[in-house]
């Protein structure tokens, strides 16, 4: 084992112990490492990570400068205790502004979402996703929490789901409506006439028995979506299974904003959504045309009732 995969190794252990996953960044880091190893470079130049990261050659923007900023972080780390790796500068590649743009989902199409899953080829995929995709609608969890909850997450006596080691290693306890509570019942009920002898711990299962893989859930969702008829409203703005997130902060907010309790509603959203700090919060509702109305309405009452 090289100086380099040491550090690797340090690095990743030290910044999982800050809360960070870094699954993509320890495999992209280990290819980069083979790349060194392979042109024989003794430590990390901004010549060999630039011509790491613009592989293959096809790739985008974007991708590549993603690519050079996983490096970048690394290589500070390095340089650290080695001043002769480089850094790459952080301006070295192009890229452009990838946060899309929120697809909200109206009632109407959640609805089509959940009708187009009766779609799907089996009885237990069918009331997985029709579930799974009411339960992001009606609590704004993370997808990737929602497909790593078992069933002792699910409290039905307290109605409530316990999220752990989510981003940033979080954990929180999220409330549930009694309906939504009866909902998971029946999609138990479901799983266990499937799988009458099943031991995996997972709550929301797969037809082979095994826990929801997230690119699966994507590939699904993506499916749903065209046949619900949900359109991509710009370049940037498509249906995405992430935006049911977003909906429901935005809807709750809101419903918040009209019973005249936004306060109070801003000040527990960010903590139910599982952020860090309320900004992150913020940038979910940023995008709603409906709430940007309201905050100019109240604008213009306050200003009206200035002296």
């Amino acid at each position: 084992m090289t100086a380099l995969h040491r550090a690797l190794g340090d690095y990743l252990s030290l910044r999982r112990s800050l809360g960070y996953k870094l699954h993509r960044s320890e495999k992209l880091l280990n290819q980069f490492l083979e790349f060194l190893d392979a042109s024989d470079a003794p430590t990390i130049t901004t010549r060999h990570a630039l011509a790491w990261a613009c592989q293959p050659a096809n790739g985008n923007d974007n991708w590549r400068a993603d690519r050079l900023s996983v490096v970048r972080t690394f290589a500070a780390y390095v340089h650290s205790m080695d001043a002769s790796a480089e850094v790459p500068p952080r301006d070295l590649l192009p890229c452009r502004p990838r946060r899309a743009t929120p697809y909200l989902y109206s009632e109407r199409d959640i609805a089509a979402l959940v009708e187009a899953a009766n779609g799907l080829r089996t009885t237990l995929r069918r009331a997985t996703y029709k579930t799974l995709i009411g339960l992001l609608a009606v609590t704004g969890m993370r997808v990737g929490e929602a497909i790593g909850l078992d069933r002792r997450s699910f409290n039905a006596g307290d109605g409530v789901l316990l999220i752990e080691h989510a981003k940033f290693n979080k954990t929180r306890e999220i409330p549930l409506h009694p309906t939504t509570v009866e909902a998971l019942h029946r999609y138990l009920a479901c799983v266990d006439r499937e799988f009458p002898s099943i031991e995996t711990p997972t709550l929301f299962i797969s037809t082979s028995g095994t826990r929801l893989l997230y690119c699966n859930v994507q590939w699904t969702f993506r499916r749903l979506a065209r046949q619900a008829g949900l359109i991509q409203r710009s370049t940037r703005c498509r249906p995405r299974i992430h935006d049911l997130r977003h909906a429901f902060a935005v809807n709750t907010l809101l419903d918040a904003c009209r019973n005249g309790s936004e306060a109070q509603c801003l000040t527990l959203l960010f903590t139910y959504l599982g952020h860090v700090n309320p900004a992150a919060s913020y940038w979910y509702l940023s995008a709603a045309p409906e709430l940007l109305a309201l905050a100019a309405e109240r604008l213009e009452d306050y200003q009206g009732a200035r002296p």
